[in-house]
């Protein structure tokens, strides 16, 4: 079942589709973050404002390097012993689509301890972008049923993991760290 779904996801965003998935947070919105068309579908559909930059995932923290110009060491440390899934915002993005830089260079990134989206990612070998699935302003979902409909047929596929699912799960903890190591929180 999850190799398929991965199967079905990864051919999704590959042909520069937007999917819905869940995430070791809330359900999310996601395609190539390298995507630049795709990433328009979501702002598109979540009726943002496309200066407000999106979450990236990625599947291990080796791949940081590949998406931030100088990572902090501390960021490592943060990732390691975050008890709960942390979002860090890093200036110096690179290699991404501009859609999911932020005016001032920065990128959000987290690193993915959800399976199916750490055999995505690796399936896909960029990262995905991960944003909640709700209309900007509304509230973030919790699990799969408080999906509002019109979420759920503006993506191109669902994924068919987790949706009886009760258990609540919150937004990650967002972090702005610095290059010097200082650091404020964003959203804790």
């Amino acid at each position: 079942m999850l190799r398929d779904e991965v199967a079905n996801a990864f051919k999704v965003l590959q042909d520069g589709g937007i999917i819905l998935y869940p995430t070791d947070t809330i359900w999310g919105i996601g395609c190539d973050a390298t995507n630049t068309e795709a990433i328009k579908k979501i702002f598109r559909l979540k009726q943002r404002d496309e200066a407000k930059s999106m979450v990236i995932l990625v599947d291990t923290e080796n791949k940081l390097e590949s998406y931030v110009q100088e990572v902090n060491p501390l960021a490592y440390d943060l990732i390691e012993y975050a008890e709960n899934p942390l979002t860090l915002v890093m200036p110096g993005a690179k290699n991404l689509s501009p859609a999911v830089i932020a005016a001032d260079g920065s990128v959000a990134i987290r690193v993915s301890n959800h399976e199916f989206c750490k055999q995505l990612i690796q399936r896909l070998r960029k990262p995905l972008v991960s944003t909640s699935a709700n209309i900007s302003g509304k509230p973030s979902p919790q699990y799969f049923s408080q999906i509002d409909q019109e979420i759920i047929d503006g993506v191109d596929y669902v994924v068919d993991l987790e949706q009886h699912s009760k258990e609540i799960r919150n937004p990650s903890t967002i972090m702005k760290l610095a290059p010097d190591g200082s650091f404020e929180f964003i959203r804790r």
